[in-house]
């Protein structure tokens, strides 16, 4: 089949592709609402100034967990893995919803839910060459990136419909079952049923072992300290400008920039190592004109242009992983990849914080910043070797 052929269409009629990609967005949602239905929950059992801590508890086990679930997932199944997985951070979550006001119990169900969250992300992408034809498989990548965005939409309004119906404890119940459910659908389909991963003599490092997949880490790390950045500099930019209502319709802006730029880059023929930094410089290009600051309509614009990059940028750096892992070691990458960007963009939270207070543009400037230091990184990195 042609790369010109290999579409978003001959990818969503492939047998199992609709299936797979569809649950597996499902039981990715606490992804998304996990943190706000832990913020209200927080807000009202316990304390607004415990929201952060509970919050990062719950992205530190999953930053923790995610590598560990992927190594088991390569070295063993993907349906008992995710089903344990699953069942372990829906426990967590209902024990923050049950501690009745204890910190200490919310801290540690918290942890526990991140610590088990299914690595759906990392598994799906191990199935694409198997459910599709080599010349569709980037396709897939990009358009599985772009729908994301969809979780950015949907989960925090399932937290908060879920919270005004039934009090805050709902938000994790609903998260909780959220993953559940896409877990299940996903887990049961034969493709995920009969996948295996590939006989190794694997190393205890894993992909870590391989130089250039390290380097490239700390690359994703600068680009996720971009994405993180941003939310938190629209913040102030909104409350600044006077209405923080508006912070919610800005960074929904710069989702539609990143589903667009997804959905577009399924049409782009598949690039060497070569195009993994010259898309990060586009990405840090397209930060820069968010430093003029201007009122919120042309705001809005800026953030669109600045998502459409993101999605190309992260299709060509799991294909990197994949091109780097060794073998038996593919299911583990990926989930290194995402475990790198959840870093990033709590390093670029946090670092964007304070510089807000100072001024926005200078919350702002984090974005181009951090990208441009992750670019400088994946330029490096760029040659790595390919897998066997």
């Amino acid at each position: 089949m042609s790369v010109d052929r290999a579409g978003i269409r001959v990818v969503l009629r492939a047998p199992q592709v609709a299936r797979v990609l569809v649950s597996s967005q499902v039981g990715r949602l606490p992804t998304a609402s996990a943190p706000l239905a832990l913020i209200l929950f927080a807000r009202q059992s316990l304390s607004l100034a415990t929201a952060g801590l509970l919050v990062a508890a719950y992205t530190a086990g999953m930053a923790v967990g995610t590598p560990l679930l992927a190594r088991a997932v390569d070295r063993w199944r993907q349906p008992p893995v995710l089903w344990g997985a699953a069942v372990l951070s829906g426990l967590g979550f209902l024990a923050v919803a049950l501690t009745g006001g204890r910190l200490t119990g919310a801290l540690v169900g918290a942890a526990l839910a991140g610590f088990g969250t299914p690595p759906l992300e990392a598994c799906l992408r191990t199935l694409w060459p198997d459910l599709l034809p080599a010349a569709a498989v980037p396709v897939a990548y990009a358009l599985d990136i772009a729908v994301q965005e969809v979780i950015f939409v949907v989960g925090p309004l399932l937290t908060v419909l879920a919270v005004t119906l039934a009090g805050p404890a709902a938000g994790l119940v609903a998260a909780a079952l959220a993953q559940l459910a896409g877990t299940a659908a996903y887990a049961l389909a034969p493709v995920a049923r009969h996948w295996r991963g590939v006989p190794a003599a694997r190393h205890w490092a894993g992909p870590l072992r391989v130089g250039r997949f390290g380097a490239m880490l700390l690359g994703v790390i600068g680009v996720g300290a971009a994405v993180g950045s941003i939310a938190v500099a629209v913040t102030g930019y909104a409350e600044a400008a006077g209405e923080r209502r508006l912070s919610g319709w800005l960074l929904a802006a710069q989702a539609a920039g990143a589903l667009a730029g997804g959905l577009g880059y399924t049409r782009a023929r598949p690039g060497g190592p070569g195009r993994l930094p010259l898309l990060a410089a586009a990405l840090t290009a397209g930060y820069l004109p968010l430093l003029l600051a201007p009122g919120p309509l042309p705001m809005a614009g800026l953030l669109v242009l600045s998502g459409l990059a993101l999605p190309p940028v992260l299709t060509a750096i799991f294909l990197a992983a994949e091109r780097l892992a060794e073998p038996g070691t593919v299911a583990e990458a990926f989930a290194w990849v995402a475990t790198a960007f959840v870093i990033g963009s709590a390093a670029g939270s946090a670092l964007a914080g304070p510089l807000v207070t100072t001024g926005v543009r200078y919350g702002l400037a984090v974005a181009p910043l951090a990208a441009l230091l992750g670019t400088a990184v994946l330029w490096f990195a760029r040659a790595g070797r390919p897998g066997p």
